[in-house]
């Protein structure tokens, strides 16, 4: 029972990160209360530390993961737990996107009626960039070029700062009292947001951009909820923060 609860813990607190994370991004295409990138980091940390106030007498409050692999090349997680840590934080993510699809679904039609979006073209990204994340950033599309490359690196690097962070904040030798870990942690993601969102959106979390990525799929966004080139969603959202927490976890290991 215990470990089902662990289970069940990463779950819920993987969607309520998604459902108030997506959720801002989805305020600030809007224009909804939340009215540029800080705003957004603000409110995404927020829901991080949030997320993980509320499970982590239940669970070890990973939902990521990145982190939830890292951990495991730490030895801090059991490498049975893995699979079933990485498929309840999936369906976390699927869960609290079908949600925020749900609630913003009107809102959406008419943001696309009143800019003569059709969704599935790739003007669309408009919109789907709520769900999933794209590089460069839609909103800094005419400002800035990033590469494949450069967004894969972008992507490794903030997830390696947030893992290692992590590692540090939690560290039994660490003088950071527990009731405090949480918030830094959101802290961390709010500045690395506002540092590397403008590039990638700065995802460093493979479920909470996969899952919501499926969610736009079959909600009529089609082809485009997937990023060009063709699988660079998974090298840039998923495999490179998968990279940047392993190597956080072997430099981590130094400090011990």
């Amino acid at each position: 029972m215990r470990n089902f609860n662990e289970y069940i813990g990463e779950l819920i607190g993987t969607f309520l990160l998604v459902l108030i994370g997506c959720g801002a991004v989805g305020l600030s295409i809007f224009s909804i209360f939340l009215t540029s990138l800080l705003h957004v980091a603000i409110v995404f940390g927020m829901g991080v530390s949030i997320a993980i106030f509320a499970v982590r007498s239940i669970c070890p409050a990973h939902l990521n993961p990145a982190v939830s692999i890292a951990m495991c090349c730490s030895k801090k997680l059991s490498v049975v737990k893995l699979p079933i840590y990485i498929i309840a934080q999936f369906l976390g993510a699927l869960l609290g996107a079908l949600v925020l699809y749900i609630a913003f679904a009107e809102t959406i039609t008419a943001y696309e009626q009143s800019n003569e979006i059709i969704r599935g073209t790739q003007a669309s990204v408009a919109t789907a960039m709520m769900f999933g994340e794209y590089f460069p950033n839609p909103s800094y599309a005419d400002k800035i070029s990033v590469s494949h490359i450069f967004a894969c690196f972008m992507e490794g690097i903030g997830t390696f700062a947030l893992v290692f962070v992590i590692f540090r904040l939690t560290n039994k030798k660490g003088q950071v009292h527990q009731h405090l870990i949480p918030i830094f942690i959101g802290l961390t993601v709010t500045l690395l947001i506002c540092m590397i969102a403008p590039y990638t959106q700065g995802g460093f979390n493979p479920a909470r951009d996969f899952s919501p990525r499926i969610i736009a799929y079959f909600t009529g966004w089609k082809s485009v909820a997937f990023p060009i080139p063709n699988f660079s969603f998974f090298t840039v959202y998923i495999l490179s923060p998968i990279l940047g927490g392993i190597t956080a976890s072997l430099v981590n290991r130094q400090f011990n």
